[in-house]
């Protein structure tokens, strides 16, 4: 769906806080301070769903068109879906600028935080399968001095992979979008990061407990560098993006701080002020969390990566084996998710103003991409967006 027009009253007021913002010095990306609240269009009315998406096997379309109408509105000011499979069924709802009520864009380009790691497990995949990298190999073989004295166990390929590697979280600039964005333009080295983690030692005995978290595949993507001797972004590019044709999917260089090409633009609340998140050098997250992309590029990976196009049969199935610990969740980034009565794999992830998720069911008899710009991404915000989104989509 599109937002529709007629909402003139919304649009003056829209107008006259851009022009509020503009005298106050608040301008161009708003880098320095916070966006007043906008006065948020009222609900257009739903698109019609298309013919295949009434059928009774396909996704509660009804569900979806209600879940886009309104937008935007105190928690999401655009949001992009892709249903697909047996019924599919395309949305998009909302503003691509609160201060001027230009509509979203149905091909933005968006940053997928943690949608990443299922890039980054690919290309390790691979070169597993290329025999360049085996999955019981250490960490302390691959990269040695890494850990350190304190890690007297060995950590492998496969830990990293799926989240049991038993590291700690490593060094960010905020843990909340509060925290971070007063250190939005610095830059926090993939190195820095894991040297914090190093530092604190061993949170348990490898292999012996899942945690997720950012700091597994951050070590990965030093591993493939440190194999291919090329950059983790080139790697991605020359594996994953091309032969798939992602054509709009790219890791930032180091220091850059937009989103290139078309986008919608990323929305948050701080101290009770709308803030503009677009800008913000995100080189911390680096293969765990750089990504941006657009839904069919995501769409495009999502079902390459499940028909065996990305990664070769017997590494693939890594990526839906659960280790053997407890309340394990996860198999190489994928995560298992039972959901209205169907096994889903997918994987989430957000960054400031921007909350993303691909999932499917393993035979891809049902589809999901979404790109959402929530103003609580790093929050409840991520959860609220799944389940107005994922649950519908995987209803029937």
């Amino acid at each position: 769906m599109r937002r529709t027009s007629g909402t003139s009253t919304s649009s003056r007021a829209l107008r006259t806080r851009r022009t509020a913002l503009v005298a106050a010095g608040l301008v161009a990306a708003l880098a320095a301070g916070p966006l007043a609240a906008p006065a948020f269009a009222a609900s257009p009315a739903a698109s019609p769903a298309s013919a295949s998406a009434r059928a009774t096997t396909g996704p509660d379309t009804e569900a979806l068109s209600a879940a886009l109408a309104g937008l935007p509105d105190h928690d999401i000011t655009a949001a992009l879906i892709r249903v697909g499979g047996h019924g599919s069924w395309r949305g998009t709802a909302g503003v691509r600028d609160v201060r001027t009520g230009a509509p979203a864009l149905e091909n933005a380009r968006f940053r997928a935080g943690s949608v990443t790691k299922v890039v980054t497990a690919a290309i390790v995949l691979q070169l597993a399968a290329e025999g360049r990298i085996d999955l019981d190999g250490t960490v302390q073989r691959y990269l040695p001095g890494l850990l350190g004295k304190d890690f007297e166990e060995p950590v492998t390929v496969r830990q990293l992979l799926n989240y049991t590697s038993g590291l700690k979280p490593g060094a960010s600039l905020g843990d909340t979008v509060e925290e971070g964005y007063p250190h939005r333009f610095e830059t926090l080295t993939p190195r820095q990061v894991v040297a914090k983690a190093v530092a604190q030692g061993p949170a348990y005995a490898p292999g012996t407990r899942q945690t997720y978290g950012n700091i597994h595949y951050t070590v990965l993507g030093l591993l493939i560098e440190k194999v291919t001797g090329d950059s983790y972004a080139h790697q991605a590019q020359v594996r994953i993006f091309r032969p798939l044709g992602m054509r709009h999917s790219s890791f930032p260089a180091p220091g850059d701080t937009g989103i290139p090409g078309p986008h919608n633009r990323g929305y948050d609340w701080i101290d009770g002020e709308l803030v503009d998140v677009t800008e913000w050098n995100m080189t911390d997250r680096f293969a765990a969390g750089d990504l941006i992309s657009t839904t069919a590029d995501l769409e495009r990976f999502l079902v390459g990566l499940f028909r065996g196009r990305v990664v070769p049969g017997p590494q693939l199935r890594e990526m839906f084996t659960l280790p053997d610990v407890p309340d394990a969740h996860y198999g190489a980034a994928l995560q298992r998710i039972e959901m209205n009565g169907r096994v889903v794999w997918g994987k989430g992830g957000s960054r400031p103003g921007y909350t993303a998720a691909i999932a499917a069911t393993r035979d891809l008899s049902r589809t999901l991409v979404y790109a959402v710009n929530s103003t609580d991404a790093k929050g409840p915000g991520q959860q609220a967006a799944a389940e107005r989104f994922a649950f519908p989509a995987f209803n029937r």
